[in-house]
């Protein structure tokens, strides 16, 4: 039976590490966890937050994600977004999702990410 979401895998190009880093790291404010050493010769980096885990891994034709996503529940999602608009990244808010208020971004290679917080 499956018991829990053990990570989300999102694809990214060769050499975009710095950019990614920069990005879940310092704009999401995620931790960078390491990869094991079989795994990390492959390129690519992790980042938890919590119990929450996205692993970015090199694609070697890389195109990145415009409709799939992780869905990424935040606390204050106001200043989590402006938190983001401040480092540049574009926020799309939407209000499709009854019970939600929730916005959409794009990581640095293009990848969609969807940020939401239940209302009430």
């Amino acid at each position: 039976m499956i018991a829990a979401l053990d990570h989300v895998q999102l694809a990214a190009p060769e050499g975009a590490e710095d950019l990614l880093r920069a990005y879940y790291a310092g704009t999401l404010g995620m931790t960078e966890i390491p990869k094991p050493p079989v795994l990390a010769v492959r390129g690519g980096c992790w980042f938890q937050a919590g119990p929450v885990q996205l692993h970015l891994g090199v694609e070697k034709d890389f195109r990145p994600a415009r409709k799939a996503h992780p869905g990424l529940r935040v606390t204050d999602i106001e200043a989590y977004a402006s938190r983001l608009e401040a480092c540049g990244a574009e926020v799309r808010w939407d209000t499709g999702l009854p019970g939600h208020r929730r916005f959409f971004s794009h990581d640095p290679v293009g990848n969609r990410l969807e940020f939401l917080e239940p209302v009430g």
